[in-house]
């Protein structure tokens, strides 16, 4: 389990779900009520920051495009920034930074533009999560942006660096329903830095009844790059102020170790530990029928289905208006699309709109270009209860060949609320990613 940004955990449990939430949840074990890990901005950052008010995340956007020296406008063969890579800095030469020098806020401000609503609403009126998460992904960006200071850059030198996203850290969220009408702030900061490396935390809020009330928080980590994004660029090195954001130095040098360890010991890696392959025999004799003459076949157990019968695929053309800053695929375009089939695999699956429940780590292997035709397909690959774990995994098709390269997986947990049909591999690389998303759940429950 992932150590807080202040080494603590805040067990929200099950209580103030949703009224439609509450049949389900009182046949679930006390173990399984979700320990949500989820925090306000350090005081201490968010009272010491300077100018942290950035306006809205429109205007981000154009802050941004004009730092790197970018115009608005697509053109299949982009400026060159070659000329920006004598301008990049030295490790020695970077000052450390403060916590609170890169803490910023950003508003999207759904209450006035009607416009911007329509991008962001659901037909019930709640809020788009997968919209929020494209947000959320420029502004970890934009924090990178507030950190870095290079004291050497001479005046009306456009930014010589390129920040891309590798990962996305588990991602909770509350049971506070967003809606699509009124404004939702992002707020976050720079939390670790490595050499070339920066972790930001992202928190969610929305204007309810006159206050903001929490949505969620997640955790990107960043790769800074030269201006022609061809190699790795040196960052500024933090300086913890005080003991708050010592400890929050300490939780990011965690993290890394955790995330190291979580993937050396990926199903896909290494062999299945004992007490997983006992389950892998219970469920083969559950699906193998008692005549031994027929060990040919499998059998289906009442209320149950084959994972191979439980998935929704879409295949995506790319175009330049899901571009980057680099003239790739956005990051967030990518969240967004994953997010939304799984969710319609959920719904689908379940036959009742789902609730988003936890968001697993979301690691970026390789850049898609915008010309890229992107394969989306969600499987249900666990089940537990009223809770359906997805894996979604996104490739890339190579439109000559036919070929596929898979670019990212994703892990979502949505609740339902009432029990759901129990999902059932059939083959070995079925039983996998049945483990696989075992694990991906029993972590998202605070279980592991």
């Amino acid at each position: 389990m992932l150590r807080s940004l202040l080494g603590a955990q805040k067990c929200w449990g099950l209580i103030h779900s949703r009224n439609s939430m509450k049949v389900a949840n009182k046949h679930a074990p006390a173990s399984f009520a979700v320990c949500k890990r989820h925090f306000s901005p350090p005081t201490h950052i968010k009272q010491s920051a300077v100018a942290n008010e950035s306006g809205t995340m429109a205007e981000i956007k154009q802050e941004m495009m004009k730092r790197l020296g970018l115009e608005p406008g697509y053109n299949p063969l982009p400026k060159s920034r070659e000329q920006l890579l004598k301008y990049q800095p030295k490790l020695e030469d970077l000052s450390p930074r403060a916590m609170q020098d890169s803490f910023t806020s950003a508003i999207i401000p759904l209450s006035t533009d009607r416009t911007l609503q329509d991008k962001y609403v659901t037909y019930l009126g709640s809020v788009r999560f997968g919209r929020l998460l494209e947000d959320m992904d420029m502004f970890a960006a934009w924090c990178c942006h507030k950190h870095l200071k290079l004291p050497n850059l001479p005046e009306g030198v456009h930014l010589p660096y390129t920040f891309v996203t590798i990962l996305v850290d588990r991602i909770d969220f509350t049971n506070v329903l967003a809606s699509g009408t009124q404004d939702i702030r992002l707020s976050g900061h720079v939390s670790w830095v490595g050499t070339s490396s920066i972790e930001v935390v992202v928190w969610l809020e929305q204007m309810v009844a006159g206050r903001y009330q929490k949505l969620t928080r997640a955790l990107f980590l960043m790769a800074a790059r030269n201006a022609t994004n061809t190699g790795a660029a040196p960052v500024n090195p933090i300086q913890p102020a005080n003991e708050e954001e010592k400890l929050i130095w300490a939780g990011g040098a965690d993290r890394k170790k955790t995330r190291q360890i979580l993937c050396a010991q990926s199903v896909f890696k290494v062999e299945p530990n004992d007490p997983e392959q006992t389950l892998m025999y219970e469920l083969y004799k559950r699906t193998t029928p008692r005549n031994t003459l027929e060990l040919n076949k499998r059998i289906l157990p009442p209320n149950c289905r084959w994972m191979e019968d439980s998935f929704q695929m879409s295949t995506i053309p790319s175009f330049p208006e899901h571009r980057n800053h680099h003239n790739r695929v956005f990051g967030g375009f990518l969240m967004r699309s994953a997010l939304e089939i799984s969710w319609a695999a959920a719904f689908l699956y379940c036959k009742t709109r789902p609730k988003l429940e936890h968001i697993s780590d979301i690691s970026f292997e390789k850049p898609v270009s915008v010309d890229s035709f992107i394969k989306m397909t969600a499987y249900v690959v666990y089940t537990k209860l009223n809770y359906v774990q997805i894996m979604t995994v996104a490739d890339v098709l190579d439109t000559q060949t036919g070929s596929q390269v898979t670019t990212n997986t994703f892990y979502y947990t949505f609740s339902a609320p009432d029990t759901v049909t129990e999902v059932l591999p059939r083959s070995y690389h079925e039983t996998m990613w049945y483990i696989q998303g075992r694990r991906k759940f029993e972590a998202s429950m605070g279980l592991n």
